[in-house]
């Protein structure tokens, strides 16, 4: 399984999304990738937002490593899911070029059974706000984990 996170520029929830995931699917026992991207290149090389990064490592996730990149199309055949953070991001993904060439794109709360829900920008607000992001995006990986560890290992 190959699982790509995407919010704006890929330096608070997308990276976020991909260090929990890459824990919580490494304690599942799953031998899947993961990767996050941005919608805009504006922060490309840069590393996660320190607020992200100090939010993650509380709850011992690791988001040193990670660099921003942008969203590239043949994301659309390097991955079989592409998963956005807010409805907005998902707009901008279902039309880009190759947007029909495989991957499933589908919004992050909706494995958290919230099929309408966004993942809010934490970005201008508070530390709180990175707290929160984190609790939603625990839950919508569990979500995923659940749902395509079980239709993987019946597969």
């Amino acid at each position: 399984m190959r699982i790509l996170f995407v919010c704006t520029g890929n330096i608070c929830r997308s990276p976020t999304a991909d260090a929990v995931a890459r824990q919580r699917i490494a304690a599942a026992g799953l031998d899947w990738h993961v990767d996050s991207a941005g919608t805009g290149g504006w922060h490309v090389g840069e590393a996660p937002d320190d607020r992200a990064v100090a939010a993650g490592a509380a709850r011992g996730y690791d988001l040193s490593e990670l660099q921003a990149r942008e969203v590239d199309p043949a994301d659309f055949i390097r991955f079989d899911h592409v998963i956005a953070m807010d409805r907005s991001h998902q707009r901008f993904l279902r039309r880009m070029p190759g947007a029909d060439r495989g991957a499933r794109v589908s919004l992050m709360m909706a494995w958290a059974g919230e099929p309408d829900g966004d993942v809010p920008d934490p970005y201008y607000g508070g530390e709180d706000g990175f707290d929160a992001v984190l609790d939603m995006i625990e839950r919508a990986v569990d979500g995923l984990i659940a749902r395509l560890g079980t239709a993987q290992s019946s597969g």
